[in-house]
């Protein structure tokens, strides 16, 4: 099976919608062409050249990452670089790059999610820099015998979602009116002679990152030569978002056990931490990658642990004056788990997928004496 390729990433970025991203992230497609047929993609942690090579080598159509391969403006691309070859190969083997990075790190079910449900933590949420998601109410009105087949349009495209339920619409029956003008060819009544349709009305809330597309299927499916909608801003807004997520442990254990817990849950065989290792951990927070600014945060949400990576002294200095336990799983242990997330993505949307695996090695080495 084949998609093209903006379509995929359509229901890719309702899933990690781009405007998630932070301001100094650099996510999307970072070379390609949108309109290419992609059949078979490759999955990496990271764009370097040994993925790129092997993405190349596999003749794959797409190399999805979460990590981006370009973060600052570039003046020049050539082979100079490891970042202007890898580039270079790509567009010289018609292979696309998509990265998703902070805004799936931000998303429900990414980066942070998985983390979390690694860890077994209930009654999780967000940790940091909360808002809220912008929603829309959609309302369309369909003629009686439609109405299903609009509804399931829409909610495929990512209508119709409430927290952990899907497929939330409510439809009511009445009485529509129209008088089709010269020149029309309507699907109910006559030119000239106005029409008295038994109709549903439907609405639905929708995402902002899937407007367009719910838009676009409803009236691709939609009977009317015109189609009579309407789109309001709610402004209850869509459930929270944030960065790093908090929750809770089933059953409280000490920090040397927690150590322990952590290093089977994410195979992780090197671990650094801060704190007393006796202290009973309750509350954990966490963020994937480096998430040391997110440290006060954490104690003011009331954290008893902070799990992230790329912990340096003064960082655990702060966290030893604030009274909080740090474990630091490293960068790579704390978010590879996204790629087989990722994967599992792709293969719902009927690709073929492969994983690169050196996106399970870690470049960091551990030295023992």
């Amino acid at each position: 099976m084949s998609i093209r390729c903006q379509s995929f990433l359509t229901l890719l970025e309702q899933w990690a919608p781009l405007y998630y991203a932070e301001d100094w992230d650099n996510a999307g497609l970072h070379a390609g062409d949108r309109n290419k047929e992609i059949s078979r993609i490759m999955v990496a942690l990271s764009p370097g050249e040994a993925a790129v090579n092997a993405a190349v080598e596999a003749g794959v159509d797409m190399l999805l990452t979460h990590h981006p391969l370009i973060f600052r403006s570039m003046k020049q691309i050539n082979s100079d670089t490891a970042t202007g070859r890898s580039l270079l190969k790509l567009i010289r083997n018609d292979v696309n790059l998509y990265c998703a990075h902070t805004n799936l790190d931000i998303a429900r079910g990414g980066v942070n999610d998985v983390l979390a449900a690694a860890l077994q933590l209930e009654e999780v949420k967000p940790l940091a820099d909360l808002t809220h998601d912008t929603c829309y109410k959609v309302v369309v009105y369909v003629p009686a015998g439609y109405e299903e087949t609009v509804r399931e349009a829409m909610c495929k495209a990512g209508a119709g979602c409430i927290g952990n339920y899907s497929g939330c619409t409510f439809q009511a029956k009445g009485t529509g009116t129209f008088l089709p003008g010269d020149g029309t060819n309507p699907f109910l009544g006559e030119e000239g002679r106005m029409e008295y349709a038994e109709e549903y009305r439907l609405e639905t809330v929708v995402p902002q990152a899937a407007l367009s597309a719910v838009i676009k299927a409803m009236e691709a499916v939609h009977p009317y030569e015109e189609v009579a909608y309407d789109v309001f801003r709610m402004e209850n807004g869509g459930e929270e978002r944030g960065i790093g997520r908090i929750g809770k442990l089933q059953n409280p254990m000490s920090l040397a056990d927690f150590l322990d817990f952590t290093g089977l849950q994410l195979s992780c065989n090197h671990l650094t931490y801060q704190g007393d290792l006796t202290r009973q951990i309750k509350t954990v927070a966490l963020c994937g990658g480096s998430g040391l600014s997110y440290l006060s945060a954490a104690k003011k949400a009331g954290a008893d642990v902070y799990v992230t990576g790329d912990m340096r002294y003064h960082d655990a200095q702060a966290a030893n004056e604030l009274d909080l336990c740090v474990v630091d799983a490293g960068h790579l242990a704390t978010e590879r788990l996204i790629v087989d997330a990722l994967a599992g993505f792709a293969r719902k949307q009927g690709l073929e997928v492969l994983i690169f695996d050196e996106a399970e090695q870690d470049y960091l080495k551990h030295w023992s004496r």
